[in-house]
């Protein structure tokens, strides 16, 4: 993810629950918004089939931006539990100024970190530099008898009657004793509940660290003081610290892969992003505790480490979907790419391969989409950025380094065509035009299938659009939306970046004849709708997928910014939110053999110039102000029909099917809102009777008509 495409993803998007319910903010020329002035019909030609849709379009994308990750997939309780920061009074913190990374105590990027304080004088605990457990320094304790003496964490959350366990490594004098007590306070801070669990007994420590583990059952529920306290005399240390539920998957938190699961979104694209142009990847294999905690200068947070290559494939595993892993092209060199590779892929005989095995997997992983790079174009912001014409080379260099070491691999070129160079205004670094000429410096793509044609197997593009605001060609920068816009049009945005990218490389083929005689698929690696929407982002999600499905020789995969931002959290209890529910409803439910689908009610001509976001022809089907599209199941057990209605007021279409021998039964899903709260829709399930040749939909409704056929 760029620094021009930053938004607020994380949260599905506020939305105003009353709509004012005007002819020319809902539909444009032609439509009123309480009713229609003419049906839209729409041909379904079962017969003519188009090319299979990849499961990959309803891929997801994962990025360590800050606690974004830890905070929503991992089990973790504690912040900063390898000691990158130094241990110091609560007080201190709160009045620290200066930059997080020069202070030491700022916060990571979007999340407040519970730190780690003492327990006892100030300066009874030390950041002790000689051979620390893990990165720089480990915390040295002074013990002061029987008075307990150690460091505390606030804010650990806990549920009355969960178990869980933890790690912790040790060392110190033999003659001290060491235990954890987790705490909780009433409102007025008096102690209402403590459980107490001993660690290490006089004469268990010595100079030398050594892990303990050990299992607790909480008391309360509500957020705790972890403690880590000893007594006795001499000192102890404090190397790394862990704590979980018990009930945790490999680390990852069960409600959130259960919710994620439900998406069958077939693959996942990991560790970024601009995450991944200053990322070392070998500070995130082995021993988690033994990883070193690291500061990122992109997002500028520090990152623990313990979500790295082998937790990542786990949770594909998990999720059965399959990896895609970029390697860092910003600072990083071919060879350690190349290192990386064997490293996932590699058998025991290789040297990686053989370290993995160290590390407790033998059998190589088998990754087979490997990304080079991300935004390498992003020259104002992009760690590591460089001139194309030496970023063309260093491409080429890492692709031969990678291949040599696994032939099998598909390699993904990191991208830009001239509508996301426009949009970001990245053109501007490599010339004096903001819209780039085709195969120029300022056209990254270009660049890439001219220079690189045989390095690469695949095409990474990105999109951002955003609730708010759309790129003005005419003024050359984001705009705000005109309020009176046609709600289609605003709902069409992502859907039309979608048609953009097909428009620009049909072009490509026109202008580089060897593109269209070895086509090189898109891979749409980032893109979302962003920000605070005047309208649910559901129905423009789903508008986007059928705009893939129609082009779906061409677009074989897509990963969504973020999978975690589809997730619905509500204490421990962990859902899909209504985009997350499309992803699923597609997914699941919509076919993988598309078939044409005509209409007699064309989307409205476009009313501003190409480029940036505004493709010659708008995105949709002939069925205005609705978009279908259709596709056999892969047994061809049934035909399933696609029907969004984008706009807030009830809509009627005409369908006629040919091609396709029916049974006249069938399933009716339709995801929609109940009453007028449009920020959570519910899917509604119902049988279908008879082959439906006039449908009524909701208003913001996607509605599969899956329709049994003959055998």
């Amino acid at each position: 993810m760029g620094a021009n495409f930053r938004f607020a993803f994380f949260r599905f998007s506020t939305f105003r629950a009353i709509l004012i319910a005007k002819a020319s903010v809902l539909l444009g020329t032609g439509w009123l918004g309480i009713g229609q002035t003419t049906i839209p019909n729409a041909r379904i030609n079962a017969g003519k089939e188009g090319a299979p849709i990849s499961p990959y379009i309803y891929g997801q994308f994962l990025e360590h931006i800050g606690n974004l990750v830890y905070r929503t997939l991992w089990s973790e309780m504690l912040d900063d539990r390898k000691f990158f920061y130094p241990v110091v009074p609560k007080e201190l913190v709160d009045s620290e100024g200066g930059s997080p990374r020069e202070s030491g105590f700022g916060p990571r990027r979007g999340v407040g970190p519970g730190r780690w304080n003492p327990i006892g004088p100030a300066n009874s605990v030390k950041m002790d530099t000689n051979k620390p457990f893990v990165g720089e320094h480990s915390p040295l304790i002074v013990l002061g008898g029987e008075e307990p003496r150690g460091i505390l964490q606030d804010g650990v959350v806990f549920e009355k009657g969960a178990s869980y366990k933890g790690r912790i490594h040790l060392a110190g004098d033999p003659r001290a004793k060491v235990f954890v007590r987790v705490c909780w306070s009433d409102s007025g801070g008096n102690l209402k509940a403590a459980t107490v669990v001993p660690i290490a007994e006089a004469g268990q420590l010595s100079s030398e660290f050594r892990r303990f583990d050990f299992a607790l059952v909480a008391d309360e529920s509500g957020a705790a003081r972890f403690e880590i306290v000893g007594t006795g005399s001499g000192w102890f240390k404090v190397g790394a610290v862990s704590l979980m539920p018990t009930n945790n998957l490999y680390g990852f938190k069960p409600a959130a892969v259960a919710a994620l699961k439900q998406i069958k979104a077939g693959v996942y694209r990991f560790p970024g992003g601009n995450f991944v142009s200053a990322h070392e990847w070998r500070d995130a294999i082995g021993d988690p505790d033994k990883r070193p905690p690291t500061w990122d200068p992109v997002w500028r947070a520090m990152q623990p480490n313990d979500i790295g290559t082998h937790e990542f494939i786990t949770l594909c595993r998990l999720l059965e979907a399959e990896p895609y892993i970029t390697v860092n092209a910003g600072l990083g060199d071919a060879w350690s790419a190349a290192q990386y590779v064997e490293y996932v892929n590699g058998s025991t005989n290789t040297p990686m391969g053989a370290l993995r095995a160290a590390h407790g997997h033998p059998e190589p992983y088998q990754v087979k989409f490997w990304g080079i790079g991300n935004e390498m174009w992003g020259f104002t912001y992009q760690f590591g950025a460089t001139r194309p014409e030496c970023y063309v080379f260093k491409h080429n260099q890492f692709a031969k380094a990678m291949r040599k070491v696994d032939q099998t691999i598909i390699i993904l070129a990191s991208g830009a065509m001239p509508d996301t160079m426009i949009g970001s205004r990245e053109s501007l670094s490599f010339g004096t035009n903001l819209v780039p000429e085709y195969f120029s410096r300022a056209d990254w793509t270009g660049m890439l299938i001219s220079n690189c044609f045989d390095y690469f197997d695949m095409i990474s593009e990105h999109f951002y659009n955003y609730c708010q605001s759309h790129f003005d060609l005419s003024q050359g920068k984001q705009v705000p939306n005109d309020p009176n816009e046609p709600i289609t049009d605003w709902m069409r945005r992502p859907a039309n970046h979608v048609r953009i990218k097909y428009e620009h490389y049909k072009d490509y083929e026109r202008l580089y004849p060897r593109l269209a005689q070895h086509p090189k698929p898109i891979a749409i690696s980032e893109w979302a709708y962003a920000g605070n929407c005047r309208y649910p982002t559901y129905p423009a999600i789903a508008w986007a997928l059928h705009e893939m499905i129609r082009h779906s020789g061409l677009i074989k995969l897509a990963t969504y910014t973020f999978g975690t931002s589809l997730l619905k959290f509500e204490g421990t209890n962990v859902t899909l939110n209504a985009n997350g529910l499309v992803f699923m409803l597609y997914s699941r439910y919509f076919g993988s053999i598309p078939v044409e689908v005509s209409g007699n009610s064309p989307q409205p001509k476009p009313t501003l110039p190409f480029g940036a976001e505004q493709p010659a022809v708008n995105a949709g089907s002939d069925t205005f102000p609705l978009d279908v599209c259709a596709a056999w199941t892969s047994n061809k057990q049934a035909l399933v029909v696609a029907v969004l209605n984008p706009t807030d007021v009830e809509q009627t279409l005409k369908m006629e099917i040919t091609g396709a021998k029916l049974l006249g039964s069938g399933i009716l899903r339709r995801l929609m809102p109940v009453g007028s709260d449009f920020r959570n829709p519910i899917i509604v399930e119902s049988e279908i009777t008879a082959l439906p040749t006039e449908v009524t939909t909701p208003p913001f409704s996607i509605s599969l008509y899956e329709l049994y056929a003959r055998q």
